[in-house]
């Protein structure tokens, strides 16, 4: 009888220890995620995804390992999204304005709403998806954002006045396509990864987008002029986004590591733009390449060409039963502090 019972309790021991075996094991378990990244690995911004995966590393104590794929081998741009959704990718980032009409409220960040800065477009980005937390982004678990410095007109041709893009074919996407057919030119859609050659093949006279693309895409080597037009700067919203289940499997106290990291990360986003900018516009001056500066009454033009944008903007969301009035008036307030 004893015998069984010391059985009985050699038996109970060992299935505990086997237990706490199998839960230590989950416990350290790694966890070894892709990041689906689209800019080239040299990139300034590829530089930073590797930097913020080493830091989750670091800061969960190796549980969570992050394998960042550049230039877009793992997904293409426009099916981020839904690889991240889908479980194909378990991190992504992309631009907004790659899948126009799938984040329809968002799309306020795009607008030309004069931006001045990278940092401004970042922060804004980030406190608007606090404030409205739009449905459309409900199906991935939101990191963080980045948007870029302000989105200028970069030609083959100096433009200088509204009458010298009329006809012009810009490599435009998302909303900054109906910008330049405000303007009066013809909008032209690809991704950024596709730019270089269109222009250089002239299948596009010029393209729209912040000073970074010069020296970043290497666009500096076949443009030849920058249209300062301030005033009606646009911008475009990166989103970096986790697969829901994979975001769900982690423990709070990791989690909560990846949430810090992540606010500090915005911060370096909206740098970085600020200062690869400073390096595109260093690349084209020493090109040779003309920067103009629109005059106060030529910028007046150029605000009124587009604001039918703004407005139209405003009514399409109110056909969707969404708030995109106060998203606007939301943006305009907060850019006029920052």
């Amino acid at each position: 009888m004893k015998r069984f019972m010391w059985e009985a309790v050699l038996l109970a021991f060992v299935v505990s220890a086997c237990l706490i075996a199998s839960v230590s094991f989950a416990q350290d378990k790694v966890m070894t995620l892709s990041f689906s990244n689209f800019w080239p690995a040299p990139h300034k911004h590829s530089v930073i995804a590797e930097e913020w995966a080493k830091e989750v590393e670091k800061r969960t104590n190796g549980k969570v390992k992050v394998t960042v794929f550049h230039g877009a081998t793992l997904t293409p741009p426009g099916q981020t999204y839904d690889s991240v959704v889908n479980g194909i990718s378990d991190i992504g980032v992309s631009a907004l304005a790659y899948t126009r009409g799938k984040f329809p409220l968002s799309e306020v960040i795009d607008l030309p709403l004069g931006y001045r800065s990278g940092v401004a477009a970042t922060n804004l980005v980030n406190e608007y998806y606090k404030k409205f937390k739009p449905k459309e982004f409900d199906a991935v678990k939101v990191l963080f954002f980045h948007a870029h410095s302000p989105g200028l007109i970069f030609t083959k041709k100096p433009v200088a006045k509204l009458e010298d893009i009329k006809g012009m074919k810009i490599r435009a996407t998302g909303l900054s396509a109906k910008v330049v057919q405000a303007l009066g030119g013809t909008s032209v859609a690809m991704p950024m990864t596709e730019s270089y050659d269109a222009l250089s093949k002239g299948v596009a006279d010029g393209i729209t987008c912040p000073y970074e693309a010069m020296w970043g895409f290497k666009l500096g080597e076949v443009l030849n002029s920058c249209t300062e037009d301030y005033g009606i700067a646009h911008s475009t919203a990166f989103f970096v986004v986790m697969n829901k289940n994979k975001w769900a499997s982690m423990s709070p106290d990791t989690r909560m590591a990846i949430e810090k990291i992540n606010e500090e990360f915005i911060v370096k986003y909206g740098k970085a733009w600020d200062q690869i900018d400073k390096e595109g516009k260093a690349f084209m001056v020493k090109k040779g390449a003309t920067i103009i500066k629109l005059t106060k009454e030529e910028e007046t033009r150029w605000i009124a060409a587009v604001r039918p944008i703004l407005d139209e903007y405003v009514k399409t969301m109110k056909a969707k039963n969404l708030p995109g009035d106060e998203a606007l008036k939301f943006c305009l307030d907060y850019l006029k502090t920052h």
